[in-house]
C-alpha cells in the first residue's frame, strides 16, 4: 500500500522570496534531489501519496507556486506578474538558495510548463523532467484556431467578462464550494474513490486566502507564454511523459504528439486514468519516477 502524508498534522516550511513567503514540504536525507511541482489550483499537497516513496532514496521537495496553496498572493500586474517565467524563476532560486545542487523536476499540469522553462532558463540547475499530463495549453492566443468555433469563439469572450472584478468575484465564489470542487474533480479523476474529502478541503483552503480570487483570474485571463512545443525542442536535459488514458481536459492523442521531440526518452500511457495520476494512481506512477531517476543518477 503507498504511504501517504497526514496534510492535517504536517509540519511544511517557509522559504522567503522576493519578499513573499513560501511554503514548501522537505522530506529525504541522502540521494537525488526532487523538486515536485503541482498545476492550477494546487498545492504541494498534491504530491502527499508521492513525497514519502520517492524519499526513501532521494531528498523530496515539493513547493507551492506563488499564488497558490499556502505561499504568498501578491496582487497580480502590481506586486508580481503570474507567468509561467515567473514560476520558472522561482524554481531555478528555490534549486539554487534551499535545494542547493541541481533536481530533477516533477510536474502536473500546468507545473509541467514551470518545470520545463526552469529547465531552459537554468539549465545548470535542472538534470531532467518527468512531465504528468502536461497542460497543452489549448485557450492559448496561438491555438484558438484548432478548436471548434464554439470555444474558439467563447473563450475569448469568457475571459473578457471575468476581467470585471465584480463579475470576476462573483464568478469565482460559485465554484469555490465543497460541492462545485468535488464535481469537478470527478470529472477529472477517473477513479472517483480518490476524490476525498481530504482532497476537497486541500483545494478549498486557499481559495480562501485574501488575493486569491485575483489570482485565479488572472490566470484564466493569461492566454499567452510558452507552450510545450515552444519548450520541447530546447530543453537542455531529457525528459519521460506521463500520461492518464482518460484525462477529459488534456487529451492523450494529442499529448502523443510531444513524444516526437528527441528529448523526450518516452511516453508512457497510464490507463484508465485522469489529469492528475500521481494523486489518482501513485502505486503506478511512483515506481515509474523511482525507476526513471534511479536510471538518470547511475554512473556509467
Amino acid at each position: 500500500m503507498t504511504s501517504s502524508i497526514s496534510i492535517s498534522t504536517v509540519t511544511t516550511q517557509t522559504w522567503t522570496w522576493r519578499g513573499f513567503p513560501i511554503c514548501y514540504q522537505a522530506q529525504g536525507n541522502q540521494g537525488p534531489a526532487i523538486v515536485l511541482i503541482h498545476g492550477f489550483g494546487a498545492s504541494w499537497a498534491h504530491w502527499r501519496k508521492n513525497i514519502p516513496e520517492l524519499a526513501q532514496n532521494a531528498r523530496v521537495f515539493a513547493i507551492d507556486l506563488i499564488g497558490f496553496g499556502s505561499s504568498a498572493k501578491p496582487a497580480p500586474g502590481k506586486e508580481i506578474n503570474y507567468t509561467f517565467e515567473t514560476w520558472a524563476q522561482q524554481i531555478g532560486d528555490f534549486c539554487r538558495e534551499v535545494v542547493g545542487e541541481p533536481a530533477f523536476l516533477v510536474g502536473n499540469s500546468i507545473g509541467c510548463i514551470v518545470a520545463m522553462q526552469a529547465a531552459v532558463d537554468f539549465p545548470e540547475l535542472v538534470r531532467g523532467v518527468a512531465l504528468l499530463n502536461c497542460s497543452l495549453r489549448l485557450l492559448h492566443d496561438r491555438k484558438r484556431a484548432t478548436l471548434p468555433w464554439h470555444r474558439r469563439s467563447g473563450a475569448p469572450i469568457v475571459q473578457k467578462i471575468l476581467a470585471f472584478r465584480l463579475i470576476g468575484q462573483l464568478f469565482f465564489s460559485q465554484i469555490a464550494k465543497p460541492k462545485v470542487v468535488k464535481k469537478i474533480l470527478l470529472q477529472a479523476y477517473k477513479r472517483p474513490e480518490a476524490v476525498t474529502d481530504e482532497l476537497v478541503d486541500m483545494l478549498m483552503a486557499p481559495a480562501l486566502d485574501p488575493g486569491a480570487v485575483d489570482v485565479f483570474l488572472a490566470f484564466t485571463r493569461y492566454s499567452q507564454g510558452p507552450l510545450p512545443e515552444d519548450l520541447l525542442p530546447i530543453l537542455p536535459c531529457s525528459a519521460i511523459i506521463l500520461w492518464g488514458t482518460d484525462d477529459p481536459w488534456e487529451p492523450i492523442d494529442l499529448g502523443r504528439e510531444l513524444a516526437k521531440y528527441p528529448q523526450v526518452e518516452k511516453f508512457i500511457p497510464l490507463e484508465g486514468l485522469g489529469h492528475c495520476p500521481q494523486d489518482e494512481a501513485p502505486e503506478l506512477v511512483n515506481p515509474i519516477l523511482i525507476d526513471w531517476i534511479w536510471q538518470k543518477t547511475q554512473v556509467i
